[in-house]
């Protein structure tokens, strides 16, 4: 038995990862000696919604599929679509009957997650968009969210061993209990401790909301690291007030200082609309759960052709 409630990639890969009545339907049809030749397409919808999605979850569909006597023909991952078949797939039926479970959820998670990713990068096309939101998923599909993310076109990904999987380097800022460790009034204790402990390609962004006004801690961290990349603004809901108004006046002391170089990075609960209302104040933004916990996309297969 596993340590953690996960199924094992072996039973996906089996097709053990299925719904019971696809075994029965197994042992019906080998009973009857029957197991036609059939083509099968997956869809959302048989036509278009003039609602767009982006394509995810084709890496591992396709690996599922791989050794198998079958044919099949997708759109490419990524690629746009708002309804009709996005996967066919033509040959024996109860070659892949047991493996029709574990195929739409592949597709499903990820083209949700991909098209939530895409509706972020379009809020804000020419700033800087951070995946931060897999803390608040199960940590066995870490590597897809990220993955999906990517492609609906956000810039990095925060999470380490999902990183690993999908040969990208996770990135991060600095967390709240970093400065709480430090203690009130010790924060540039740890902004200077994270200058001199991390290696040099990492960016100096400095979370400057933990215990005061966030233009104090802003220009306090400003004096305090000598090569401050950006400053990071995740006020939560309960502070926060007028989010556009604490950034714009982050931007104007920063700039009468002479610091117009240091950019600001807003996090926290932010979605499309926060960041088309923040893009003219904000460098960049780092988004949750809006994409990581994103709806899936309910894919259906059926079966066209016998």
């Amino acid at each position: 038995m596993s340590e953690f409630d996960i199924v094992p990639p072996a039973a996906i890969a089996s097709g053990d990862a299925t719904d019971a009545y696809f075994d029965r339907t197994v042992e019906a049809l080998e009973h009857a000696g029957k197991n036609p030749t059939v083509v099968a397409e997956v869809t959302a919808s048989q036509f278009p919604t003039g609602e767009w999605h982006t394509l995810a979850g084709l890496k591992d569909a396709a690996h599922l599929l791989t050794g198998r006597d079958l044919d099949a023909d997708a759109l490419p991952e990524g690629q746009l679509f708002d309804g009709g078949p996005v996967l066919r797939i033509e040959g024996r039926y109860l070659e892949f009957c047991r493996l029709e479970t574990a195929l739409l959820g592949f597709l499903s998670h990820a083209t949700g997650v991909a098209t939530a990713a895409l509706e972020t990068r379009r809020a804000a096309p020419d700033s800087l968009v951070l995946s931060f939101g897999t803390r608040h998923v199960h940590p066995s599909i870490a590597a897809m969210i990220e993955r999906s993310a990517l492609l609906g076109g956000l810039d990095g990904i925060s999470n380490v061993a999902g990183g690993e999987v999908i040969g990208r380097e996770a990135g991060g800022t600095m967390p709240h209990a970093l400065l709480i460790c430090f203690g009130k009034g010790e924060q540039e204790a740890a902004w200077q401790a994270f200058d001199e402990a991390v290696g040099p390609d990492v960016p100096r962004v400095a979370l400057c909301d933990t215990y005061g006004d966030e233009v104090d801690e802003t220009l306090r961290a400003a004096e305090a690291v000598d090569d401050l990349d950006s400053v990071r603004i995740d006020t939560t809901s309960s502070r926060r007030g007028d989010l556009r108004h604490i950034l714009r006046e982050v931007r104007w002391e920063l700039d009468a200082r002479g610091h117009e170089d240091i950019g600001i990075f807003a996090s926290g609960g932010i979605g499309p609309a926060a960041i088309r209302d923040l893009r003219d104040v904000a460098d960049g933004f780092g988004v949750g759960s809006y994409v990581s916990n994103a709806d899936p996309l309910d894919f259906a297969l059926d079966i066209v052709e016998v």
